[in-house]
């Protein structure tokens, strides 16, 4: 018998005799090895719920500030020129003085109230960077300037700002309103 043992061992390639001792190496020492794995099983599948919960947590989170982000943008844009609004306002009151008291108020106290009114609107303009434009004398720059008439002249250069009828301004560089001016052209042109 053990002569047929050793035949059937023979008989055998090596892969089978190493699966067969491992059939029963699984079938001997087994108990364990499911235990083990089902340990396994349930750490990663708590792994993967703690990773899911950890995905979803961010996702609401970055969904917040989003949202957030959204709200912040629409009040910017609502509120955007409420310090202007604000430092108007005595100029308003100003100015609304100045047409009450009119009737009652000689005309130096008025001029003087309108140079005041004139003062603070000029701070104003200042604190917000809102410059005027005087090009006179300057060279006419269509992106700067609104020819409203062509004047002949011999004392100007020809496509020289001769006078200003109306201030330009800008807005920390940003043209706001061209000035509007009056243009030398050239004597007898």
């Amino acid at each position: 018998m053990a002569e047929a043992s050793r035949e059937q061992s023979s008989s055998n390639p090596p892969e089978a005799q190493a699966t067969g001792a491992a059939d029963n190496g699984a079938v001997a020492g087994g108990a364990g090895e499911p235990e083990a794995l089902r340990q396994k099983l349930a750490a990663a599948e708590e792994y993967g719920r703690t990773q899911r919960d950890l995905y979803l947590r961010a996702a609401a989170e970055l969904d917040n500030v989003r949202k957030r982000a959204q709200r912040d943008i629409e009040s910017a844009h609502r509120y955007a020129i409420e310090g202007l609004a604000a430092e108007l306002l005595a100029v308003r009151d100003g100015l609304e003085l100045g047409v009450r008291s009119g009737a009652t108020t000689d005309a130096r106290t008025l001029l003087e109230g309108q140079e005041a009114t004139l003062k603070l609107l000029d701070r104003t303009f200042d604190k917000f960077s809102v410059k005027q434009l005087d090009p006179s004398g300057q060279r006419f720059d269509p992106s700067q300037h609104e020819a409203v008439l062509m004047q002949e002249s011999t004392a100007a250069q020809p496509n020289t700002v001769l006078q200003v009828v109306q201030p330009g301004y800008e807005l920390k560089g940003r043209l706001l309103r061209p000035a509007r001016v009056i243009v030398a052209k050239a004597a007898g042109g």
